[in-house]
């Protein structure tokens, strides 16, 4: 019974390979929409999305998924306070450095780690942690965390719908990775070489 169940869902995989391939016969992907606009789609619970950018000479890629706030009550309703969050939905938020960078006194070598953060009422805790392929924060392990700050959040600005994430280059090698969701936003300051 085993062996036709298995029999039957490969061959369904293979049909919908096959009935996705291109005008050049290849099997298509399609790609994460790149940037989240106020006109997205928010009746979709969350989207992937990819933020690129450079700072002084690193490259930083940010892989996410992006809720919307759809009327909901987010901090200490939908996120809860005092409590690991993905910064994001479903798989852990991942960001990727093509060199090493400097986060206060610590360095981060070059690679991929997860985000998550610890939400409060007054102040958050930002964590880049090892373990960058997670879902949701039940595999999270602060033993794996290779940094913690706290920051305090900016509140009070302009309804940002779909939660974002933005790379933003300060200049001399300075620059800061940046949330924002709903009238709130957060920020990781960070410097390369």
């Amino acid at each position: 019974m085993n062996k036709l169940i298995y029999t039957l869902a490969l061959g369904l995989l293979i049909v919908s390979c096959q009935n996705k391939k291109g005008e050049n016969g290849e099997h298509e992907h399609h790609q994460p929409e790149k940037a989240p606009t106020e006109q997205s789609d928010n009746s979709k619970k969350s989207i992937p999305q990819e933020a690129h950018g450079n700072v002084g000479n690193a490259h930083v890629s940010i892989n996410y998924h992006s809720p919307a706030v759809r009327g909901r009550v987010i901090w200490g309703g939908l996120v809860p306070y005092d409590e690991v969050w993905v910064t994001g939905a479903h798989s852990a938020t991942n960001i990727e450095f093509s060199k090493a960078i400097q986060v206060e006194e610590t360095t981060i070598p070059k690679g991929k780690y997860a985000f998550f953060t610890i939400p409060g009422q007054d102040r958050w805790t930002l964590i880049l942690n090892k373990n960058w392929e997670q879902h949701l924060a039940d595999d999270y392990d602060q033993a794996e965390d290779i940094i913690r700050i706290e920051v305090t959040p900016e509140t009070g600005m302009p309804l940002t719908e779909r939660l974002t994430y933005t790379i933003e280059d300060k200049g001399e090698g300075s620059g800061a990775i940046r949330m924002s969701w709903e009238k709130l936003s957060i920020s990781l300051p960070f410097k390369t070489d």
